[in-house]
């Protein structure tokens, strides 16, 4: 007796989940050598905003201490990180919850909030794993035109519905680069019903000079959440920690969502001194400025147009951001090209440190000379 035939998986999987196309990262170092048989030294990644200075010395310091205790769990409701963001930020630790990166923040939102036939609402061009949480929940995304790449908070105003949940602003936006303005971000707030929940995605909030205020509305009150992240300046992006801050109610909500000890012990020790290391945040802003200065004004002289960034990267129009990446990767530079973004003509390029950016200058060049 032949065995019977196995139904499809999809026949008993949320069907809004066949679909979704998963979070492609950017390429990782270890991966380019093996696939072209470099050496891992050789390569520069200018792909996912990282800190080219590495963690502080301080934070590294911290975490070898914490290896020791490494048989213990970790503390699983982060009072001393979670005191110390408070302090900084000027909130109580209540208004404090800890994430696997500022990304889980978002997953907990999800859970909170929406459900099949919600709809959340974000610029054209914004984060794309807004739109994967959202359809992992079986929600709908609104993506609202943002033209210049700068979201449209009046448009995104004018587009919530009785069935939005979440509006997304990212500010800087990845990966366009883009600031929205206090004024404008007041003039939204004042048009969102008390149904929606806004979420300030701030991941480059520290390499801002006079950055909007948005806890403003956490001490009003209001319902936004707040998410900042330990992986771009602080350089602790293989740790995975990040935060969200928002009103009590609102975290108490999300804190029963996440899974118990969602943030390690390292990556908390590693989180809470680079969090005081002024020091380093300073010098990762200063080649920070020197790099995307130099990098624009490199563009400017290809005559290749592009986005000035308020970030940590700057978006740049090459042609054919496919062929350009591939090539870029065949000399040992790794950028992200953006077709994932509905920018095909682009790429996103990462600062680094002034020799990685003058190599990938010169890449590009040769590259852009030999069209």
């Amino acid at each position: 007796m032949l065995p019977k035939p196995m139904s499809s998986i999809w026949n008993l999987a949320h069907p809004w989940l066949r679909d979704l196309v998963a979070y492609e990262p950017g390429k990782p170092i270890e991966d380019v050598a093996r696939e072209l048989g470099l050496e891992p030294s050789s390569i520069v990644k200018l792909a996912s905003n990282e800190n080219p200075l590495g963690p502080s010395p301080k934070a590294l310091e911290a975490m070898r201490a914490t290896l020791e205790r490494s048989h213990f769990y970790p503390d699983g409701g982060g009072y001393y990180l979670r005191e110390a963001i408070a302090q900084r930020c000027g909130l109580a630790r209540e208004n404090v919850i800890l994430g696997c990166g500022s990304n889980e923040v978002i997953e907990f939102i999800g859970h909170a909030f929406l459900k099949p036939g919600d709809e959340i609402i974000t610029a054209e061009h914004a984060f794309v794993v807004y739109k994967l949480m959202a359809t992992l929940f079986g929600a709908r995304t609104v993506e609202v035109p943002d033209p210049g790449f700068k979201h449209d908070l009046d448009a995104m105003a004018a587009a919530i519905t009785p069935a939005t949940r979440e509006v997304f602003v990212a500010n800087p936006n990845n990966p366009t680069g883009t600031l929205v303005s206090q004024e404008e971000i007041d003039r939204f707030m004042d048009k969102v019903p008390d149904h929606v929940v806004v979420v300030f995605d701030e991941a480059y909030f520290e390499f801002l000079q006079n950055p909007p205020d948005t806890l403003k509305f956490i001490r009003e009150g209001r319902n936004v959440v707040v998410l900042r992240t330990f992986s771009k300046i602080q350089g602790l992006a293989n740790l995975r920690i990040g935060y969200g801050l928002a009103k009590p109610d609102l975290i108490a909500a999300l804190q029963k969502t996440r899974q118990p000890f969602n943030a390690n012990g390292i990556a908390q020790a590693g989180a809470l001194a680079g969090l005081l290391d002024e020091e380093h945040q300073s010098k990762t802003r200063q080649i920070t400025d020197e790099g995307r200065a130099y990098l624009e004004e490199s563009f400017g002289k290809l005559q290749l147009e592009y986005v000035p960034s308020h970030a940590n990267f700057v978006l740049v129009k090459v042609g054919d951001g496919k062929a350009v990446f591939s090539a870029l990767l065949k000399q040992g530079i790794i950028v992200r090209d953006m077709a994932a973004y509905k920018l095909p003509e682009w790429i996103r390029v990462s600062v680094g440190t002034m020799d990685q950016n003058r190599r990938f200058v010169e890449g590009l060049t040769a590259l852009q000379q030999a069209i």
